[in-house]
């Protein structure tokens, strides 16, 4: 006989696991399924994010840039450590570690909120009054609710499949086992930033190859402009408006044909590529077929508002539906879709997601961009801060970037937030905050910030709205 649940998730990963807790913290009986597996093939919940995504890469980043300052700026502060050398293996191995632990903590959660727990594929096998089975691992299960968080996985080139050996998905990025000499990155977003990053700090040659013809179209074009400069100045060579005509593998590297923003031909030869040129939604093997759930042309389950697809009492949730692909909102909207289904009000804000990348600089903002407000016809104010001029950032020893505030004209409502600077992916929630509460950007200009802090630039650029600042 088929166990039943009042809900069952399918994918472990931030919108999945998020939601089978909340789901049952609200009373339900819930089960998770989840077919991630770590090298000795148990369990290892978490989605992409946790396995070969979020936590993983900044594992790596810290390691890298623990790296840099002892080659290049322990000096500055008295420090002398002799030749430095980077252990490839212990980096990878720690990083491993830091996965295990995450794994591991999610699966004590789903313990201790009494979820339970299969271990491999979720799908759907029929539907029938009101009540849906599913395949959970080896077993089938009953249940009136589903939630579906089945995640998304790395866009591959066109005749380039990923091999994880010379052409890298994220997957293949986290596990480079040596430093390359000459590493190629196609797309500069937020993945192929950070991986170039990683191994550029490490002494690889890192060339990142851009369709667009502006570097990070999405970001504020200051924040954008700023941080061109500073990763040149780094040493990542970052090609705009290219067109790739052929990707060749061959014995121990990669060849890449393409064309440039002039229109030449040219030819990239390197140890390995990683290609981050976007995610697609993950509904491979999930026989949507056996109930009819709808998808959209780019194969992503169609939800409307409140993560509703077309059959009833079924949900979906994070990089499977529309939106950002991001872990935290993935979240909200699982938290949301358990109390929907308790007859709670679930609130999702899109408006005030956060976005961040782990550079270093690191870059987030929240809200809209410059020339979003300038192509809305919105009327508004903009004030900036620069953290050369804030007093941690100068003990910290890192003074590069600024905040910048985009406030309503009229009103003085905070329209967005822009950060490129130190702790970046801290500073924002300030931010996020003050929009939620619909804060006036002099609200944070009265409001006390501790010094010395980062976060007085906040307060800074804030005051700057009205070209008040006292440090500048």
């Amino acid at each position: 006989m088929s166990k039943q649940f009042d809900v069952v998730v399918i994918g472990g990963g931030p919108g999945g696991y998020i939601a089978a807790i909340r789901a049952a913290q609200l009373g339900f009986n819930v089960a998770c399924v989840d077919e991630w597996k770590n090298e000795k093939g148990g369990p290892a919940p978490g989605g992409t994010c946790t396995n070969v995504g979020c936590i993983p890469s900044k594992a790596l980043l810290q390691s890298s840039e623990h790296f840099e300052h002892a080659m290049h700026h322990f000096a500055d502060h008295g420090i002398s450590t002799g030749e430095v050398k980077m252990d490839v293996a212990k980096m990878l191995a720690r990083k491993d570690t830091v996965v295990k632990q995450n794994n591991d903590g999610i699966l004590y959660l789903f313990k201790k909120n009494k979820v339970t727990f299969f271990h491999g594929r979720g799908s759907f096998v029929a539907a029938k009054d009101g009540v849906y089975e599913l395949k959970a691992g080896d077993e089938t299960v009953q249940t009136k609710h589903v939630i579906v968080a089945t995640g998304s996985n790395a866009r591959a080139l066109p005749g380039a499949p990923f091999d994880e050996e010379l052409i890298l998905s994220n997957d293949g990025a986290l596990r480079v086992g040596a430093v390359p000499k000459k590493l190629g990155v196609i797309g500069s977003g937020v993945i192929g930033l950070e991986m170039g990053s990683v191994w550029r700090r490490l002494g690889a040659e890192v060339t990142v190859l851009e369709a667009l013809p502006a570097f990070l179209a999405a970001v504020d074009e200051s924040v954008a402009k700023e941080a061109a400069k500073l990763f040149k100045k780094q040493g990542l060579k970052i090609e705009l408006g290219v067109k790739i005509s052929e990707v060749k593998p061959g014995k121990g590297g990669v060849s890449v044909a393409y064309t440039d923003a002039k229109g030449a031909e040219q030819k990239l030869d390197v140890d390995k590529l990683i290609v981050s040129i976007g995610r697609v939604p993950n509904t491979i093997g999930l026989n949507v077929e056996a109930v009819g759930l709808q998808l959209d042309e780019r194969g992503a389950i169609v939800v409307d508002a409140d993560c509703k697809t077309n059959l009833p009492n079924v949900w979906a949730v994070g990089d499977v539906v529309r939106g950002p692909m991001l872990a935290h909102k993935a979240e909200e909207e699982g938290v949301a879709v358990a109390e929907r289904i308790a007859g709670q009000h679930g609130h999702v804000n899109f408006n005030t997601i956060p976005w961040v990348i782990y550079t270093s600089p690191e870059i987030a903002w929240v809200g809209r961009t410059e020339q979003q407000l300038k192509a809305d016809g919105v009327a508004y104010k903009a004030g900036q801060f620069p953290f050369l001029a804030n007093g941690r950032a100068r003990a910290l020893g890192d003074t590069q970037g600024f905040v910048k505030f985009l406030a309503d004209a009229k009103t003085d409502e905070i329209l967005g937030v822009h950060i490129i600077g130190p702790f970046a992916s801290e500073l924002i929630s300030e931010a996020v905050v003050a929009m939620e509460f619909k804060a006036s950007a002099e609200d944070i200009a009265r409001i006390c910030h501790a010094h010395p802090s980062l976060s007085e630039a906040t307060k800074e650029a804030a005051l700057a709205i009205d070209k008040r600042t006292l440090n500048f």
